[in-house]
């Protein structure tokens, strides 16, 4: 059995650290973290070692040090937007032990009066600020780890662009330690000068006549940037129900246009991904544009179409096929890369995709629908309906 020799510990603001984690400490022959993590740690006997540059070698240095008794310190909670899942990614349960302080959202929520599991916690600490976008919705109260001192200032204008301008926003510096301050304000009113290390809550307060964007599928068409070649609104909400997102699955949306099917994917779900092939260069900049505007800005959309541009995707849990459909062998191709469990749903508007998915739900089976969907509009001084293009529909999970 491998004897663990790699300590995580998470280390407070005011240089807190579980029982167990000054053991580490003591018995340690090689201390890394950062130079603020050194200087709270205090006096120690090991060698210390400040995170190299670039950070990613420092997997490579802790690999050298197998054997020797080793502790990286991190701050609060190392497991929670930390370095803990890359350090668990590639080392053993039996050489890695993770002793975790109180996180920044703890920390927050009890200064705040919150309860964290009502609490929507995230990061955009190195991640884009857009994020933020899809979590927002009336009364929602949000934990946000963030990357420096600007970074409210940029939030709240997001979130007066998304119209929740009169939302409280409470900066809470240096939680836990000396220096620990609390500053609040409204997003619209927002000017304060604020430290680097921080926590951001939000109480999410929508301003009068703004619409809420719900993350259920469906979204109208017009929060969507298009040339016309879209899956409308109705047909959308239907194709996503029949790939049936759900967190942690992958997405491939063949012939993703504008990216509405993708990006409804990305917010259905937590932790998704989707991988948009889209061929034509201004589709992939509305649909890229679509994806930060919706909160989903880890929408991967890449020059290429089916088949050949499936050839080392991720295994997907689901496929969409919204484009490309009449070339040849993609829908057999799908179909293989597909686990058992896995959705496979296209749609067709010309006779002679129709015809494709005629001959794929007479070979694989599935189900085959149409869907033909009439708008109220007006016709002169009165009103009448509209129809839209009908919709044939196959869709099918693989047994």
């Amino acid at each position: 059995m491998t004897t663990p020799w790699l300590t995580l510990v998470g280390i407070g603001d005011d240089g807190s650290l579980p029982a167990a984690g000054r053991t580490a400490l003591e018995a340690a022959e090689v201390v890394y973290g950062g130079a603020r993590h050194l200087d709270l740690a205090g006096d120690l006997k090991a060698e210390t070692r400040v995170w190299p540059s670039p950070f990613s070698k420092v997997y490579e240095d802790l690999r050298i040090l197998n054997g020797r008794k080793t502790v990286i310190l991190a701050s609060g909670d190392p497991q929670w937007f930390g370095i803990g899942s890359s350090l668990t990614q590639r080392f053993s349960r039996e050489e890695l032990t993770v002793l975790p302080s109180p996180s920044a959202f703890q920390l927050a929520a009890a200064r705040m009066g919150w309860a964290v599991q009502n609490t929507d916690c995230l990061s955009v600490h190195g991640r884009p600020l857009e994020t933020l976008r899809a979590a927002l919705y009336p009364g929602a109260r949000i934990l946000v780890l963030t990357s420096n001192a600007s970074a409210p200032k940029l939030i709240s204008g997001l979130l007066a662009e998304e119209g929740y301008g009169p939302s409280i926003m409470t900066i809470l510096e240096h939680l836990g330690g000396p220096n620990e301050r609390r500053v609040e304000s409204t997003a619209e009113a927002f000017s304060a000068d604020i430290a680097d290390l921080h926590t951001l809550a939000i109480e999410a307060r929508l301003a009068p006549g703004t619409t809420v964007r719900s993350r259920v599928p469906g979204l109208p068409d017009d929060a969507f940037v298009h040339d016309g070649k879209m899956t409308k609104r109705e047909i959308r909400a239907v194709t996503l129900a029949a790939l049936q997102p759900h967190p942690g699955a992958v997405l491939w949306d063949i012939g993703a246009g504008c990216g509405s099917i993708g990006i409804e994917w990305l917010r259905a779900a937590d932790r998704t991904s989707a991988i948009g092939l889209e061929p034509h260069k201004d589709r992939r900049a509305m649909a890229q544009q679509n994806a930060l505007a919706l909160g989903v800005p880890h929408f991967k959309v890449v020059d290429a179409s089916a088949p050949d541009g499936l050839s080392g995707l991720e295994t997907p849990d689901a496929i969409f096929i919204g484009g490309g459909l009449t070339a040849e062998g993609v829908v057999p191709l799908c179909h293989a890369a597909l686990e058992p469990g896995g959705r496979l749903v296209a749609n067709a508007v010309t006779l002679e995709s129709e015809q494709v998915l005629l001959a794929a739900w007479q070979e694989f089976g599935g189900e085959l629908t149409r869907h033909a969907i009439q708008r109220a509009s007006p016709v002169g001084g009165l009103t009448g309906w509209r129809p839209l293009m009908p919709v044939t529909q196959w869709s099918l999970i693989k047994t």
